[in-house]
């Protein structure tokens, strides 16, 4: 049996869990709502404030399926509890970044400003410190869209591997390569 899969999911105070018709699954807690569409052939239980998703047979979809959803409400419950935040550092001469309201503004070394509109569901802060690089902080309830927003930005300009510049994750260590060497 999958080890992720038969793990019970708890509900932290605050959090309720719906299991509606269709095998949709309503999350709700104090940042937020979160709903996901779950595999007919899986049944949700909510039992004493914990909830178990169990499949019906061995067959490889199934079983593939049971930890997939699993940790897809795990998520989401753990997103309207706690939330969710990613943080991605600008490094480079001149790269800046600013926003006004959910409008990012990025300036890394195009001869243009790059404009990116953040979904209203997450939250934006840039943060520009003298003497270090500056930032980027996305926080909100839902995993997926944080991660999926923070790839497209990191997309603008990736991390090079010889000096290191481009856009990256807060942590992220970056592949060095040494450069050409002097002709003789």
């Amino acid at each position: 049996m999958s080890r992720i899969g038969k793990a019970p999911i708890d509900m932290p105070k605050g959090v309720e869990i719906e299991v509606s018709k269709g095998n949709v699954v309503k999350v709700k807690g104090p940042k937020g709502e979160l709903t996901q569409q779950i595999d007919p052939d899986l049944s949700v239980a909510i039992e004493d404030g914990t909830l178990t998703v169990s499949r019906p047979t061995n067959q490889k979809r199934h079983r593939s399926m049971h930890g997939l959803y699993r940790s897809l409400i795990s998520n989401m419950v753990v997103g309207v509890s706690e939330g969710y935040t990613k943080q991605l550092e600008l490094v480079g001469v001149g790269y800046r970044a600013n926003n006004s309201g959910n409008l990012l503004e990025l300036s890394v070394g195009y001869s243009h400003p790059i404009y990116f509109y953040v979904p209203d569901e997450i939250k934006l802060e840039t943060k520009s410190e003298k003497g270090s690089n500056p930032m980027v902080h996305l926080s909100g309830s839902d995993k997926q869209l944080i991660g999926q927003v923070a790839a497209k930005i990191r997309a603008f300009r990736k991390p090079e591997p010889y000096k290191g510049k481009g856009i990256k994750y807060f942590g992220e260590e970056i592949r060095r390569k040494a450069g050409k060497t002097a002709a003789k």
